[in-house]
């Protein structure tokens, strides 16, 4: 009989404790000097441990820190997020909570969960807002976190010593000895 160890999680069958996917998707706008891309970082928690990251450029310009945010919800993060779900949900012979995708930036929020094309947001690629046919059908839920909270920047720039050890401790990467 296989038996897998995710973190706290005993998988064989059918699930002890309820999984709970968390994902944390960020930005920076424009990081590349010499292509002016942004980078996405992507984190994906079951309970405390990490279990899934991305860290890549993004493959188009965004033109807002709005638009850098959404493209890397979108592209990365969404899909990454329903694909762990589903994997778990086989895995675990059962039901898996939809994955909570927490994003640093209200404007792209709000553009992932509105439907409405707004004049700003036109030129936005069609296939960036897959995230909103996720969350409508809800397969997937976003919500708001401040930016001291975002678990993602350790992905996508660089950071002082002391942040970058704060997020490595948060992440479970450093103990702090």
């Amino acid at each position: 009989m296989l038996v897998l160890r995710i973190g706290p999680y005993f998988i064989q069958g059918r699930r002890e404790k309820k999984a709970e996917l968390r994902g944390f998707s960020d930005s920076d706008l424009a990081g590349d000097l010499d292509g002016r891309k942004s980078t996405t970082g992507v984190l994906f928690f079951l309970g405390d441990s990490p279990v899934s990251w991305q860290s890549a450029k993004q493959k188009v310009v965004a033109q807002s820190s709005c638009e850098a945010e959404n493209i890397a919800a979108a592209a990365a993060a969404a899909n990454q997020g329903v694909w762990l779900a589903r994997l778990l949900a086989v895995m675990l012979d059962s039901v898996v909570s939809r994955p909570l995708l927490r994003v640093d930036n209200k404007s792209a929020i709000s553009l992932m969960k509105n439907p409405v094309h707004h004049d700003r947001s036109k030129h936005i690629d069609v296939k960036f807002h897959v995230i909103r046919d996720y969350a409508q059908s809800g397969q997937i839920e976003v919500k708001f976190i401040g930016t001291n909270e975002q678990l993602g920047d350790i992905l996508t720039k660089p950071l002082g010593k002391n942040k970058f050890r704060e997020l490595c401790t948060k992440i479970g990467l450093y103990s702090g000895e």
